[in-house]
């Protein structure tokens, strides 16, 4: 098969690029590993980790597009008349994590219809998009510094292909086609001596050190007085003992440290009432549960209670890496995640005593309620022409502004905090603040390979500055100008490498992302 541009994982970054490239006169594919497109919104099973300005800027224009068709794919389960998919206020799960914590079907719906098709659009006089669900990348043959081909599997069928692109996009949740392609990458911690990052690690670079992953399932509490308590897991007495490196005590229990202070916080289930924490309410101070609560009967949600997301401090996967390991001890990580999340659950329904709380599968689409597949927050990063640094970004490097460092070469904005959580390596965590910053074109580029773009958090960051790139609209944001950026290439005959370094082709490419809705500036009026 051959194509103009091959897109390799159907996540968020991966969606919005193909979204930005259909109907572009370019023929499009993209191929995920599971069976549907969304990445951290769908088959992850998380809710958009967003900056508190997003319903008026901060984002792309199909960014707020996809928002506002989740929102309208919600408003169809709700009694409330008072509500639009414009209304910036309707949350339908009221959960605090975000404005718009939602079901994953909503998002779901939400990319199918933004990018106009089923699982295939056939040829037409404007080109064609190609979705190739259930899809893996397997290998790469390349020319000196050019991808010619792409090896993919069906992971259903085994069916085999190469495809033959022009530009590729590696929009993988572990940058699987760096290695493949011999594009240059990196993986973990940088040493203080090679990015003077304050929070950078002493001594050598640690590979290892790389974030923590997290199986996420959802929830449901049930407060009739039934008992929903799951089997016990095979890996329960591990995880009931476990004390992690820098915790405050066992990992299942409802106190662990402060993300920024390190200090003993506890966060209850639900919010007390008459002293016991036993009760589900809606609203009220912060709580476990509605921390990524998705679903609210006081929104007007019909037929269902309250559920929620457990991606918690509680069930982040600490013990080990699923990237640069052999097959076997992948596959044993990933069902060490899998049990740790039962793990918590059944701790809390057997020793708090919330055995009212329920698995939902028909929320995650799966047999038994956990994610299709695991959250995954760092993986291989390109180096690039430019490296994102702590010092570009964070608060305390930049005293006195209110944005981080002015960027020239701007492909977009995004804003969050740097929030690395524990490593498998036994690492702690570390919470910054950060400033609204720009995305670098240069952080887009590898320093050779001529035809790869990297499309979600596998841009050129550090291990620090990947803790502010990782979360939903950034990394749509970093797909969607990755998809253009090889619609650009591919008009003007140039590499990426020269858009960077002309100021001619920059312009014009700028030109282009506003065009298409993207900002590449924060507002300025006034502090943000």
């Amino acid at each position: 098969m051959k194509c103009d541009v091959l897109i390799v994982g159907g996540g968020t970054g991966g969606s919005a690029a193909a979204a930005a490239l259909k109907g572009r006169g370019l023929t499009v594919v993209l191929t995920e590993e599971t069976d549907c497109l969304g990445g951290q919104f769908t088959s992850q099973c998380v809710p958009p980790d967003e900056h508190p300005w997003i319903e008026q800027f901060g984002c792309t224009r199909r960014y707020r597009e996809f928002r506002y068709r989740a929102r309208r794919s919600a408003l169809t389960r709700t009694s409330r008349a008072d509500l639009s998919p414009y209304d910036g206020g309707f949350n339908p799960g009221q959960g605090w994590v975000s404005r718009l914590c939602t079901l994953p079907s909503d998002f779901a719906l939400a990319f199918r219809t933004q990018l106009e098709s089923g699982p295939v659009v056939g040829p037409d006089s404007e080109g064609s998009l190609l979705v190739l669900l259930r899809h893996v990348a397997t290998a790469a043959m390349t020319d000196g510094c050019t991808v010619r081909a792409v090896h993919v599997r069906n992971v259903a069928t085994g069916e085999e292909q190469w495809i033959e692109p022009r530009f590729v996009l590696d929009a993988t949740e572990t940058g699987d086609l760096l290695p493949m392609t011999g594009t240059e990458w990196t993986l973990g911690a940088e040493s203080k001596d090679e990015t003077g990052e304050p929070h950078a690690v002493d001594g050598p670079a640690q590979p290892d050190n790389v974030q923590a992953f997290t199986w996420c399932a959802a929830i449901e509490w049930d407060g009739s007085g039934a008992d929903h308590t799951i089997a016990e897991p095979e890996d329960y007495g591990f995880w009931r003992e476990f004390v992690p490196p820098h915790w405050t005590g066992r990992l299942l229990d409802l106190t662990f440290p402060n993300v920024r202070t390190g200090e003993p916080m506890t966060l209850p289930l639900f919010e007390p009432e008459d002293g016991e924490v036993s009760t589900y309410r809606s609203g009220g101070p912060l709580t476990l549960f509605g921390y990524r609560q998705i679903v609210s009967q006081s929104q007007g949600i019909q037929g269902s209670n309250p559920v929620t997301v457990m991606n918690w401090p509680q069930n982040d996967y600490m013990t080990g890496s699923i990237v640069e390991v052999d097959g076997a001890s992948r596959e044993a990580h990933l069902r060490g995640s899998r049990q740790l999340t039962l793990s918590v659950l059944y701790w809390l329904q057997t020793e708090t005593g919330f055995r009212g709380l329920r698995l939902r599968p028909d929320v995650t689409g799966t047999r038994d309620g956990l994610a299709k597949a695991p959250y995954i927050r760092e993986g291989r990063r390109i180096k690039s022409l430019t490296t994102v640094l702590e010092q570009d970004v964070a608060v305390d490097c930049n005293p006195g502004r209110d944005r981080a460092r002015d960027v020239a070469d701007s492909v977009g904005v995004g804003a969050y905090r740097i929030d690395l959580h524990p490593a498998v390596n036994g690492a702690a965590t570390i919470d910054i603040g950060a400033l609204p910053f720009q995305i670098p074109l240069g952080a887009l580029v590898p320093k050779e390979t001529a035809n790869l773009l990297p499309a979600c958090k596998n841009i050129g960051t550090t291990h620090v500055t990947n803790g502010c790139f990782r979360l939903h609209p950034v990394e749509w944001n970093i797909g969607e100008s990755a998809g253009l950026l090889a619609l650009f290439c591919i008009v003007h005959g140039v590499p990426p490498q020269a858009v960077h370094a002309s100021p001619a082709l920059l312009a014009e490419f700028q030109g282009l992302l506003i065009r298409e809705g993207i900002e590449t500036e924060w507002p300025r009026l006034g502090p943000l």
